[in-house]
């Protein structure tokens, strides 16, 4: 029996997003104990030439919210990517949650060989079907900045593991 499209994004998107609210709570509190400032743990990255975890976060739900928005044809979120704090960034995430709650199975289910098209910053775009998009593009790069998110948090000495990044399943 075939997965369906919307079982592998939406319900994924949203655990995983819960997850991170709940690192970056963790964060918070670590840096509130320790004296630290958020903006300062807010601009950590795992390398230099790496993004900061603001930014790390910002790509988590963007690519969540892009990802579920074009394989429904529905208006992602925008935000204006001015998030300075660990609540501002939770309220980022609560409103991509807020959204991805409000796309259904039947918008994206069937959407295997839908045609997307990509244009970057650099104004490149790129084509898609649906199930390349999502499979190689759209939950790869969520997982990737999830992931990096919670590298640099735990980089920081906050005290977290796989069990905090997973999330509780939906």
């Amino acid at each position: 029996m075939p997965v369906s499209m919307f079982s592998v994004s939406v319900p994924v998107f949203i655990q995983h997003l819960n997850g991170l609210s709940a690192v970056l709570d963790r964060a918070a509190a670590h840096a509130a104990t320790r004296k630290i400032k958020e903006e300062d743990l807010l601009q950590m990255r795992l390398a230099p030439d790496m993004f900061p975890l603001v930014r790390q976060v910002r790509a988590a739900t963007d690519h969540a919210s892009n990802g579920a928005g074009r394989l429904a044809g529905k208006d992602a979120p925008k935000f204006a990517n001015d998030e300075t704090t660990i609540g501002q960034l939770k309220d980022r995430i609560a409103r991509t949650i807020s959204f991805l709650k409000s796309v259904t199975p039947a918008e994206i289910d069937g959407t295997e060989e839908k045609d997307i098209s990509i244009t970057f910053p650099n104004g490149n775009t790129r084509q898609f079907k649906g199930q390349g998009y999502l499979l190689g593009n759209s939950l790869p790069n969520f997982f990737f900045h999830t992931t990096t998110a919670y590298d640099i948090i735990r980089q920081c000495g906050v005290e977290v593991g796989k069990r905090d990044f997973m999330g509780t399943p939906g």
